[in-house]
């Protein structure tokens, strides 16, 4: 599956101007509140939703397109993009209407592998994506765009409430990939045991590093309901079924990453907001263990304020974002421009101490 390689967004929420981004298997966003991570990863979302031909329900639900466009279409004419997969390049634009909706102002695949860059225009004026419909009739290196942006996932396991998905009773055959807030995360699980037995074990042994009274999962159509599954769990030496309602916020957070993580078939790209949420310290150790390996397999990209994963990263994995005169700014740092820093200090109190930027300022 293609990597997405390089980035440019203008006008989309605090992010005025991003242009020419370039991201690797591991990206890592740091930075204050409200510097603009959400917004970057909400940008996913939207192309999500845009490629599978569900632009106008999603610009409907989220308020519009003054609430996507950057302080609204007094100030943004335009949502503007570009996404390049190696040579490969997918670009549009989108203008809001009288009638609140976004539409396509252009629409284009970009190949730049030849003594000539060549542009393929996917139509003007349009509704919902083209793309998706006419990659078909496109040339060949064109043809990884589409199935790569579909295969994007962004996840964000906030929700552990008592009312939260995962903790419910979910359909046994929702089971393909794991939802974005592993609502079928019992059903997902089923599957692997059955279908995948040694990731599974990977992921049971990897609970057992974080909770060291953890068993085994207990993995079964509930008795009564033979279509529907719930999460159950035992611990070590017992066999009386738990609950997810029955694991702390952190633990149930920490299997549902492992479980992202660990799975046998990644997502061609995986983004998580604020994946630290609620995990101890040596669970966030063996969290950095698990992006480590994961990135040598897939795209990922995250958004933390963790000063503990952040020690136990490379500086070549982190974007500092930043909130200047209203707008997000992104960089990626080098080795070389703090390379006497990192002979005293660790990541984590360089960011600290803003040397490496993206804390709070006035």
């Amino acid at each position: 599956m293609s990597q997405l390689e390089k980035l440019t967004i203008k006008g989309f929420k605090s992010i005025r101007s991003l242009e020419g981004l370039e991201l690797r298997r591991l990206n890592v966003l740091i930075g204050a509140n409200s510097a603009g991570k959400s917004n970057f990863i909400a940008f996913f979302r939207l192309l999500n939703e845009l490629i599978e031909k569900r632009l106008q329900l999603h610009v409907a639900q989220r308020g519009g397109p003054d609430a996507l466009l950057h302080f609204g279409r007094r100030t943004t004419a335009r949502l503007e993009a570009e996404l390049y997969f190696g040579q490969n390049g997918y670009l549009f634009s989108l203008v809001p209407t009288v009638d609140n909706r976004l539409i396509f102002h252009n629409e284009l695949f970009r190949f730049t592998g030849g003594t000539v860059p060549m542009a393929d225009s996917l139509g003007t004026a349009h509704v919902e994506s083209h793309a998706p419909s006419l990659q078909i009739g496109v040339p060949e290196y064109y043809s990884a765009i589409v199935p790569a942006i579909q295969a994007w996932r962004v996840y964000h396991f906030h929700d552990t409430s008592d009312a939260a998905n995962v903790k419910g009773v979910g359909a046994l055959n929702d089971n393909l990939f794991l939802r974005s807030d592993a609502g079928n995360l019992a059903a997902f699980l089923y599957r692997l045991k059955v279908q995948h037995g040694a990731e599974y074990e990977r992921i049971r042994d990897a609970v057992r590093l974080v909770m060291p009274t953890f068993d085994d999962f207990m993995l079964r159509p509930s008795p009564l309901a033979p279509n529907s599954i719930q999460l159950e769990w035992r611990e070590q030496g017992s066999d009386f079924p738990f609950l997810a309602h029955q694991l702390s916020d952190g633990t149930l957070r920490f299997i549902c990453l492992a479980t992202l993580l660990l799975q046998p078939e990644l997502p061609s790209t995986i983004l998580i907001d604020e994946p630290e949420l609620g995990l101890h310290p040596y669970a966030i150790n063996v969290l950095a263990s698990l992006l480590r390996s994961a990135s040598t397999r897939t795209q990922l990209i995250l958004a933390t304020q963790s000063v503990t994963l952040i020690d136990l990263l490379e500086l070549e994995d982190l974007i500092v974002v930043e909130r200047r005169d209203g707008q997000s700014v992104f960089k990626r740092l080098s080795t070389e421009e703090f390379a006497q820093w990192m002979e005293e200090y660790s990541l984590g109190e360089l960011w600290m101490k803003n040397v490496l930027g993206g804390r709070p300022s006035r």
